[in-house]
């Protein structure tokens, strides 16, 4: 329903305009700015790829395989999307906004670290400690793609629904890898 009232021109796109005017270069920029970032490939590929690492090390080659893949997806998935609907920036003349990348990379990336952590059994010297709970991963997983949506739209870089696609499309991307993470815990522990 977004994309199409992007593509329409509908008046869900019309009150994002107004929302987002309102928005725009409020709180601190550097802050804002963080946020931004954390939905970046240098920041959020890097923590995936520790975890993808770290899977490896444990020698679960198929769900470092699976989450790499999961992270191939968004730009395959964005850049078409962001093409068909050529949504120009909220403060720019250029186009191709609509969905965020930076909220889907940070959706996946951290999303796809939580799944990928919480698959793999615990380490030995961890097993009888209960730090770090189970529920913290995603948590922070959703905590990080959050901020990331809100800088972008507090610093300017883009329209509400444009984060608000990026936070549909995250766990779209991520269901596939959800599901063999479920299988990947499931066949540990038994």
């Amino acid at each position: 329903m977004i994309t199409w009232q992007v593509a329409v021109g509908g008046p869900l796109l019309r009150l994002d305009e107004r929302v987002g005017a309102k928005l725009f270069e409020r709180g601190p920029a550097g802050l804002t700015q963080v946020f931004s970032d954390l939905g970046g490939m240098p920041v959020a590929l890097a923590v995936l790829t520790c975890a993808v690492a770290y899977a490896l090390w444990r020698r679960a080659l198929r769900l470092a395989v699976c989450a790499a893949l999961t992270m191939a997806a968004v730009p395959a998935l964005v850049i078409p999307l962001k093409v068909a609907t050529a949504r120009q920036g909220p403060l720019t003349e250029a186009v191709n906004y609509y969905p965020s990348g930076h909220t889907t990379t940070a959706a996946v990336a951290y999303g796809a670290t939580a799944l990928v952590l919480l698959a793999l059994p615990r380490p030995v010297w961890l097993r009888g400690a209960s730090w770090p709970r189970a529920w913290m991963m995603p948590v922070a997983a959703i905590s990080l793609t959050t901020a990331t949506g809100i800088g972008l739209v507090l610093h300017g870089y883009h329209w509400p629904l444009d984060v608000l696609a990026g936070w549909c499309l995250g766990p779209l991307v991520l269901a596939p890898l959800g599901w063999f993470s479920c299988r990947s815990r499931r066949r540990s522990s038994g």
